[in-house]
């Protein structure tokens, strides 16, 4: 695992923003480069700076395939808190060549919750896997809607929210936890670590502690995030805030080891 540190939010996006660039722009096969991609606060910085580099021609994405983590069962693709609506209105509404035949997010409208998961698994086997997951992580570890004790090699399937995640994310519903929708469609811990690599990030204090899960504590559900630990490619963008948790020595390590990746 590599974990690599900046001073704040900033620079943890544009370090992930133009590693994903790097990875894109290095692509030679004839298949398509099949992206993973989280909604939440976590990405929007990394959203921006690669939207700037896609309209100032550094970066093309007429051969990129993406694949959204998750999806709130019961909320149409047009109200303003479905994760389809964030991510055309934080990132692919500001692509000069995203071709929408290549956006692949979650039904949340399906009659059929299962079938759907199913379709979405294959969908994505249909294009030889995913060569990157970006990721955030929730204050308790979670990795896209997979709540603390979900199988670590779970698949694309329907998710019960815990009360805590319906509470942190009812600042988007009116601070009402009952507006929040009970139920999410979410791609599974296996389905993130089967990619060629999954880069996570992690920033702010509140985070603190799941970090600290992530890169020291052992592997278990009780911290899903935690299977990173088992993956031979997966990085972790953090900023300092996020350290506070770590021990001297890692904290130290991962500076020294990473020290020309520091912007």
């Amino acid at each position: 695992m590599r974990v690599v540190i900046q001073d704040d939010y900033e620079k943890m996006s544009l370090w992930a923003a133009h590693y994903i660039a790097a990875k894109i722009n290095a692509h030679k096969e004839d298949r398509p480069f099949v992206l993973g991609l989280p909604t939440g606060s976590s990405p929007i910085g990394v959203y921006r700076e690669l939207a700037r580099m896609n309209n100032a021609g550094e970066l093309c994405f007429a051969n990129v395939v993406t694949f959204n983590m998750d999806e709130y069962l019961g909320l149409p693709r047009e109200h303003d808190q479905s994760y389809w609506y964030f991510m055309h209105d934080n990132f692919f509404d500001h692509l000069v060549d995203m071709k929408s035949e290549n956006i692949n997010i979650l039904n949340g409208m399906t009659d059929d919750p299962e079938g759907e998961c199913a379709r979405y698994e294959e969908k994505i086997a249909s294009y030889g896997g995913i060569d990157l997951f970006m990721g955030g992580i929730g204050v308790d570890g979670h990795l896209a809607f997979n709540e603390p004790y979900t199988s670590l090699s779970s698949r694309t399937g329907l998710r019960d929210l815990t009360t805590d995640t319906r509470i942190v994310n009812s600042r988007f519903f009116g601070n009402d936890p009952e507006k929040v929708p009970a139920q999410a469609l979410s791609v599974g811990i296996g389905t993130v670590t089967d990619a060629r690599e999954v880069l996570v990030l992690i920033s702010g204090h509140n985070k603190a502690r799941a970090l600290a899960a992530t890169v020291e504590g052992g592997v278990s559900q009780k911290w899903t995030c935690s299977a990173l630990q088992l993956h031979n490619a997966a990085i972790i963008a953090c900023d300092e805030a996020a350290c506070g948790e770590l021990t001297v020595d890692t904290y130290k390590y991962f500076l020294d080891i990473e020290k020309e990746e520091r912007l």
